[in-house]
């Protein structure tokens, strides 16, 4: 709702105002000259409810390392391909609530237990047996903040020095008050969902511009995956997050910090969703590929967000990741892709010799693997992912009576995947998309359903030449290569990386700050931190058009 003081904030998922559609101009950073004006119009805010690994990250983040999160809460909402999009969409159902109360106390009670609650209080309560407001108010306020990502409010405050008291006194023991009031905030939606508040830019009436505070956390969950540290928070507290100046130094100081790692990770493997690895999806037919263990899994997970993060913090070009030779390898890994693996344990540096025929993370055995069926390679579903994750071009479901039993046989007389698509695709409700997406996933087929090398299917060679939009290669290598130089890669990026930080989809009056952000990343020589710094640095970023609208419920209109 909008107060007097001309601040927006909304109070619950289904909030609905109607948006203001304003006009606002980029802003200049990287220290270059200002940009010529940029008519933005900015899309609207949504309370987004914090992921799975957010909630994990931010609990330990507060409360310590050693925290075991219960993975027992409501599953993240996957929209437009982001987990980050659908936390916008995303509420507490009652059933939900009692996990996470059920999570919130056994979180509580590891923080406070014998071995860490010293360091976890910092304060000394006169009594262990008795109440102590004013350890408890020092503890809640500290601790509360941090979780909150805001100062908590007096009543906030009074009401759970209020639970502290009252459960430490009827309990005869103080920490165990101390428990039920940290449970209470951690059950609360202010920690639960990032509560975003606007209020009136100050140079412009009319215009609406993100809190400081809300930019602390806005920022933080993009750069590193977690809540506001105390230096961010004080930045925030400050106003510094509303000054040009303050916020440009925040943006530096965490993009040097080895916390960007968790950033980069975190977008990427949202992005590509490997939470299907985490999950246990990505299942292979033991009899087939008995290499295949949940363990390789996780190990081919690890490798491609090792490299993605080691290129992009070098600041690589992010086009060359898809035909860059280095890599990391592990000895479980080292058996599937046939190469020698020195370190019995744990993670080396690895580049692929020339004749290994890797280049480029569609070599990888993740993506290989995650974009088959359990018992054959699937050049549909790797073309496919090509096309929607990484060209941002759309594909149509497929009817729902289309045939598929002739792609799904690998004993009849059709021997390669290719033989069996081209007769798949004789009928016309199938050829189109099949044109867009099985010439770039038959230059994969050299790798098979968890990605191991193979020349012959059934006996028969396998062809991987093609072409992606005009440009014609004659294997994987060379499709790599293809698609870094596509025009629409690195746009696709620019796209993906601002719909994941805005957690929404980009509105229509953003499109010329869209344009704008690629025309940086490709003068930068296409380096993933610059393209975070454009990106927070921009109004599309900074602003908003109000709440955003509720859904129509019950289907109407």
């Amino acid at each position: 709702m909008a107060t007097a003081e001309g601040i927006v904030k909304i109070s619950r998922p289904s909030s609905a105002v109607m948006c203001a559609a304003l006009f606002l101009s980029a802003t200049a950073c990287n220290g270059s000259e200002a940009p010529p004006e940029i008519e933005t119009q900015a899309g609207p805010i949504a309370l987004r409810r914090l992921t799975a690994e957010q909630f994990s990250r931010s609990i330990r983040e507060v409360l310590g390392e050693h925290i075991v999160v219960p993975g027992r809460i409501d599953p993240d909402d996957r929209r437009s391909g982001l987990l980050a999009v659908g936390s916008s969409f995303a509420s507490v159902t009652p059933s939900g609530f009692e996990k996470y109360e059920a999570a919130a106390s056994a979180v509580a009670e590891q923080a406070l237990d014998a071995d860490h609650r010293d360091e976890v209080v910092g304060c000394e309560p006169n009594s262990v047996s008795a109440s102590d407001a004013a350890c408890a108010r020092a503890f809640i306020e500290r601790v509360g903040r941090l979780l909150f990502r805001r100062s908590l409010t007096e009543e906030e405050t009074d009401a759970r020095v209020a639970i502290a008291n009252e459960s430490a006194t009827a309990l005869g023991d103080f920490h165990a008050g101390l428990e039920l009031a940290l449970t209470s905030l951690l059950i609360s939606p202010e920690f639960l969902f990032r509560v975003e508040a606007a209020e009136t830019h100050p140079d412009d009436p009319s215009k609406l511009r993100l809190t400081s505070v809300s930019m602390a956390s806005r920022l933080s969950y993009l750069l590193w995956n977690t809540t506001p540290d105390d230096l961010l928070l004080s930045a925030a507290e400050n106003g510094d997050l509303v000054d040009e100046d303050g916020l440009a130094a925040q943006i530096d100081r965490m993009l040097a910090s080895p916390r960007l790692e968790t950033g980069i990770r975190s977008f990427f493997a949202d992005l590509y969703d490997f939470k299907q690895f985490d999950d246990g999806l990505v299942r292979k037919d033991a009899a087939l590929f008995p290499a295949y263990t949940q363990g390789l899994a996780e190990e081919a997970k690890e490798q491609t967000l090792r490299t993605i993060v080691a290129h992009l913090t070098a600041g690589k070009d992010y086009r060359d990741l898809f035909t860059t030779t280095e890599s990391f390898m592990t000895r479980r890994l080292g058996i599937v892709y046939r190469v020698p693996v020195p370190t019995p344990a744990g993670w080396e540096p690895y580049v692929f010799p020339e004749d290994a025929r890797r280049s480029g993370l569609l070599s990888h055995i993740s993506l290989n693997a995650l974009h088959s069926h359990p018992g054959r390679s699937s050049a549909t579903l790797r073309g496919k992912f090509v096309r929607e994750v990484l060209l941002c071009q759309d594909i149509p479901t497929p009817p729902a009576n289309i045939d598929f039993s002739i792609v799904e046989n690998t004993t009849g007389e059709l021997r390669t995947a290719r033989e069996r698509l081209e007769r798949h695709v004789s009928s016309d409700a199938c050829a189109g998309c099949h044109r867009l997406t099985d010439p770039i996933g038959l230059a994969l087929e050299s790798f098979d359903a968890i990605g191991m090398l193979r020349d012959e299917e059934n006996g028969a060679p396998i062809d991987t030449s093609g072409e992606l939009d005009g440009m014609i290669y004659e294997d994987a290598a060379g499709m790599g290569h293809a698609l870094r130089e596509h025009p629409a890669l690195g746009p696709c990026m620019v796209r993906s990386l601002y719909r994941y930080a805005v957690g929404r989809d980009p509105a229509l009056g953003e499109e010329p700050l869209l344009a704008y952000l690629n025309d940086r990343f490709s003068a930068s020589g296409y380096r993933f931190p610059d393209l975070l710094r454009d990106i927070v640095l921009s109004d599309g970023f900074r602003t908003t058009s109000g709440p955003r609208e509720a859904e129509p419920v019950g289907g109407e209109p």
